[in-house]
């Protein structure tokens, strides 16, 4: 079995009267990337916070190991073997980028000439070596990001909790963003990772668990979410009005779309339903001016899942999660 990085059962967590957390169960094996995906305010950051020693949960912490520390037994030798970049940049605007990362050497309590050495080669993996004599307030977003990441790699830590890293990010310094987790995770470390990005999610998550009222509402990998939202379709589009009036009477189970000349078709879009809808096509004479093939993705399940069903489906998606996909 893989050795977990992180694993927690029945984290609790509430403000006042506001559930924020309501039981909720953590496993990321090590050298993976775990996403918590979900809408503001769903809990993510909180979660973040107390794995990693921030705040105190209510109920669940005698559950939590994170690095093979106990979190309410060992909370230091939790803290000495993560990292954690939060929503909020930790770099001082005010001194230069090199100074940020000597300031965090000095921290980890490393030698003068040890803080150096390390800062010398963090600034390098970044491509922040050209900026590094500058104030940090000069810095783009993107290399603010990339230098708050790199302080957080002063230390070594073999498991990095990254709290909607790109957020505010521009779509070059996102994907510069997905490449530098990517290494992370190829030398060994663990990302827990929190976004609202669903693509963010799908890119780089082995596993994801979908956050919403203060619940797991479904966890799986990528695949295996997208399985559990029905609605997989094949479209054809015509340009010949005759063409699709005589499509639309000859086929069942369409859906159709007079406006625009379309007509839907229940698919799952594997291999052998797309065979045989084609069998069918050609058996009834059908030619369509084009053919799009369309399958449930993580937006699908995502506002399934948190808003975009109602009450009946949703509670049924999630028993079916729990069930197909743990």
């Amino acid at each position: 079995m893989t050795d977990l990085a992180i694993a927690a059962n029945g984290l609790r967590k509430a403000y006042g009267d506001k559930t924020v957390l309501d039981g909720i169960d953590i496993q990321v094996p090590a050298g993976t990337i775990f996403a918590l995906l979900g809408p503001n305010g769903a809990g993510k950051t909180t979660a973040v916070k107390i794995l990693s020693t921030l705040v105190s949960a209510d109920a669940g912490t005698g559950a939590v190991h994170i690095g093979g520390h106990d979190l309410a037994a060992d909370p230091q030798g939790v803290r000495a073997s993560i990292g954690v970049t939060g929503q909020f940049s930790a770099v001082d605007g005010l001194i230069t980028g090199e100074e940020n990362m000597l300031l965090m050497a000095d921290l980890h309590h490393l030698s003068k000439g040890e803080g150096r050495r390390v800062a010398a080669e963090l600034l390098e993996r970044f491509d922040l070596t050209e900026a590094a004599k500058r104030p940090a307030s000069t810095y783009s977003g993107g290399m603010k990001r990339r230098l708050d990441i790199a302080m957080t790699l002063v230390g070594d830590p073999r498991i990095i909790f990254l709290d909607e890293p790109t957020t505010g990010l521009d779509p070059r310094s996102r994907r510069t963003m997905w490449q530098i987790i990517r290494e992370l995770v190829a030398g060994g470390v663990t990302v827990f990772l929190t976004t609202q990005y669903l693509e963010e999610a799908d890119e780089l998550a082995d596993r994801i668990a979908v956050l919403h009222n203060g619940t797991i509402a479904a966890e799986g990998s990528a695949e295996e979410l997208k399985r559990l939202v029905p609605g997989g379709h094949v479209r054809l589009r015509f340009t010949d009005p005759d063409a699709y009036r005589g499509a639309a009477r000859d086929l069942r189970e369409v859906t159709r779309d007079d406006e625009s000349l379309t007509l839907q078709l229940p698919n799952g879009g594997s291999q052998s339903e797309l065979r045989a809808l084609l069998d069918r096509l050609d058996a009834a004479g059908i030619e369509a001016d084009e053919l799009t093939v369309h399958t449930p993705d993580l937006d699908d399940v995502f506002f399934a899942l948190t808003g975009g069903a109602d009450v009946t489906d949703q509670t049924d998606l999630t028993d079916q999660t729990k069930e197909t996909v743990r």
